[in-house]
């Protein structure tokens, strides 16, 4: 069966692309870190004087919040480099999952925080307290809104070139800074000049059940990279579909696929004419990496040719079959 395809340097042209690729990623990845742990460094001196002015606990609350940021930053640093870091004889699939523990660290900070300001508001609500100086404390919050943003700008345009879920956690925690930030002007205006008592521990409980919040959404995304979990069944369909448009096999089955960082892996098993030689198989499988790399690059994937017809999985395994009817529609 003649096989349609590629010169053999395709694949290395692709791969050249994938490692361009992900250099550039864990580039941007690093000045996204980087531009967090100065910001959060910035923003933990302001808040600390303002805090200490004002005596606010929506301010303390803020400034508790920013401090674990700068730690969290850190971490994500951390975990965005070593994440880059190439494949070694112990780390075969590489170091991606070091985001994933980053982002994970990230949410015990966030979560511990939330609790500690959700106490200290019920005290201070039950004792009564009252905030001064709201003046400095509703300065302070105003100049961290502006740079939050902007901040939270670099951070949006990191993550949709290179998906990382370590900085996209990061970029959770000053989200909602933005709405913490507010909550905090709200809460001196509303104490210090409409004369509501109670009202800046009131916001410092809200913005302690908003990072909790958070936090639970954000364990959601760690948890499934970490468990490896199966990319999302359009995307899945998709790869299928590209695969299909290949004229010298007759289905698939036995798709796997996992994220590790900012590295999708995808394998599965092709159906080839039992005659092929081992040079044809070889050139078609270079024809689908190139296929899925043109619209996936960040992809790894493994391919495994069987003889048309042969099932050799067990379980689930087989199930994941590509009818020849869609395969035959694309010849």
């Amino acid at each position: 069966m003649p096989a349609h395809g590629p010169a053999p340097c395709s694949t290395r042209e692709v791969q050249h692309l994938s490692q361009n690729h992900d250099h550039e990623s864990a580039g941007l990845n690093r000045s996204a870190a980087l531009a967090s742990i100065s910001a959060a460094l910035f923003l933990l001196a302001i808040k600390a004087w303002a805090a200490w002015s004002t005596g606010s606990i929506a301010m303390l609350g803020s400034l508790a919040d920013t401090t674990l940021d700068l730690v969290a930053s850190m971490a994500t640093l951390l975990g965005v480099w070593i994440a880059s870091q190439p494949a070694d004889d112990k780390h075969r699939f590489g170091h991606g999952k070091a985001e994933a523990i980053a982002a994970l660290f990230q949410i015990v900070l966030i979560s511990i925080s939330a609790l500690g300001i959700a106490t200290r508001a019920i005290e201070e609500f039950l004792s009564g307290g009252r905030v001064e100086a709201a003046d400095m404390g509703i300065g302070v919050s105003a100049v961290a809104i502006v740079v939050t943003f902007a901040l939270l700008s670099w951070q949006r345009y990191v993550i949709r070139r290179t998906r990382s879920l370590a900085i996209h956690t990061d970029s959770v925690h000053y989200q909602s800074d933005l709405l913490l930030n507010v909550a905090v002007i709200a809460a001196l205006v509303l104490d210090q000049y409409a004369g509501l008592r109670g009202a800046d521990p009131l916001f410092g409980l809200g913005i302690a059940l908003w990072l909790g919040w958070g936090a639970w959404n954000a364990s959601k995304a760690v948890l499934n990279q970490l468990m490896d979990h199966e990319w999302p069944e359009e995307k899945k369909q998709h790869v299928l579909e590209l695969i299909a448009h290949n004229p010298d096999i007759s289905g698939v089955h036995d798709l796997r696929t996992r994220v590790s960082g900012n590295k999708h892996f995808v394998q599965f098993h092709v159906w080839v004419d039992a005659n092929m030689t081992v040079r044809q198989a070889h050139r078609v499988m270079d024809d689908i990496e190139a296929t899925i790399h043109a619209e996936f690059p960040e992809v790894e994937i493994l391919i495994h040719t069987d003889p048309d017809g042969l099932v050799d999985e067990v379980g689930d395994a087989g199930k994941d079959i590509l009818p020849p009817i869609r395969v035959e529609a694309t010849k």
